[in-house]
């Protein structure tokens, strides 16, 4: 198989110009110590993206990863829920004043907010999900106490385009983002790579909509929060022959699996979190969900905590990928029959051939292992 390149050149991230004011810190305690040496007067402190916890996407699953560590070592731990940007870094210096030991921050757009804090108070700890430290101009900084928490989803998101390429019916797919910041666009570079790449071995035309890699240009609903937005652009998707759609967008994503209940032949891929499980609660939103672009934060989350409890906290940046078991897709659950058997074959062949190096899968957003 011929390796796929790209040079990408990838969009800043806007501010989001939403007034809401961020919930109190909750704190929880434990109890004793792990056999590790983690103890109940260590403080591990998480504060959220502007999604909130309950997003059933990447702020839920890093939450997860605090409850466990909390669960499973015995530490105090304590939270902070960001309603809009501005809450961040008020979030932030709440977590410090509390005396966190750990402060962990989800989302590529607390970068800012973690570096200023970081070097404000070197002797806390911190760990950011989905990206590194970065100064007020946007620019990554390497910071002592900053441990990145880093995926390479385009490797996922490759074999998510594969699948969808591969599973539809109509020949076109789509995909969309919430805002255009890297976290984002690295699934949505992944995706279509995915399909070409599908042309490519079967010699077919499948169509990707909503994302130009070459231009790094496409669509997106402009916030992570409006679930009105992301049905409105998956209507557009779905009524344009496009049978599945892949929103990269928290909990707008719910938008879609909205509109994709609307209509026959309509599925959706999930990302961050499987979404068959996630929405276990809904067997209609199930039901169109084909698969899902998995980050395992929960686990990464909770290892990090495990470390920085038994003194061995260090900088050096977690990178997730296939071969780590960081990234990964999802079953197929209900829709496992949708899927060709041949096809399965052909996607795990794939994910040993980008794990082996035969199938390069590269984009400018993609974190750099240590």
């Amino acid at each position: 198989m011929k390796s796929i390149t790209r040079a990408l050149a990838l969009a800043g991230a806007g501010a989001l110009a939403l007034a809401a004011c961020g919930t109190p810190p909750e704190e929880s305690a434990g109890g004793g110590s792990d056999a590790g040496g983690a103890s109940s007067d260590y403080k591990a402190c998480m504060v959220s993206d502007s999604g909130g916890f309950d997003d059933k996407s990447f702020n839920e699953s890093s939450h997860n990863g605090l409850v466990a560590a909390e669960e499973n070592l015995g530490i105090e731990t304590a939270t902070s829920e960001s309603k809009a940007v501005s809450d961040f870094e008020p979030n932030v210096n709440n977590m410090v004043t509390q005396g966190c030991d750990l402060v962990v921050t989800v989302g590529f757009l607390l970068a800012p907010t973690t570096g200023k804090a970081a070097e404000a108070n070197p002797d806390t700890d911190f760990a950011i999900v989905d990206s590194m430290a970065q100064d007020a101009d946007g620019n990554p900084i390497e910071v002592e106490n900053v441990k990145p928490i880093e995926f390479d989803t385009a490797q996922a998101a490759f074999l998510a385009g594969y699948v969808a390429a591969g599973t539809s019916e109509t020949g076109k797919v789509a995909t969309y983002g919430g805002m255009n910041i890297p976290t984002v666009t690295i699934f949505m570079d992944g995706f279509v790579d995915g399909v070409a790449h599908y042309n490519e071995v079967h010699d077919t035309d499948v169509q990707a909509l909503g994302w130009d890699k070459e231009k790094q240009e496409g669509s997106f609903t402009g916030d992570f929060e409006d679930q009105s937005k992301g049905k409105a652009v998956s209507d557009e998707f779905y009524n344009a022959g496009a049978d599945i759609v892949m929103p990269v967008a928290g909990p707008v994503g719910a938008g879609t699996v909205a509109s994709a209940k609307e209509g026959e032949g309509r599925y959706v891929v999930w990302v961050d979190a499987d979404g068959y499980e996630t929405n276990s609660s809904d067997p209609d939103a199930q039901a169109v969900i084909l698969t899902s672009v998995m980050k395992e934060m929960s686990v990464a989350v909770e290892d990090v905590i495990t470390g920085a409890s038994g003194d061995e906290f260090d900088a050096t940046p977690y990178v997730g990928t296939l071969e780590n078991e960081g990234v990964g897709l999802a079953p197929y659950h209900d829709l496992e029959g949708e899927v060709p058997a041949e096809l399965q074959d052909e996607v795990e062949a794939l994910r040993q051939d980008i794990i082996d190096g035969k199938v390069t899968v590269e984009s400018d957003a993609s974190p750099e292992a240590a």
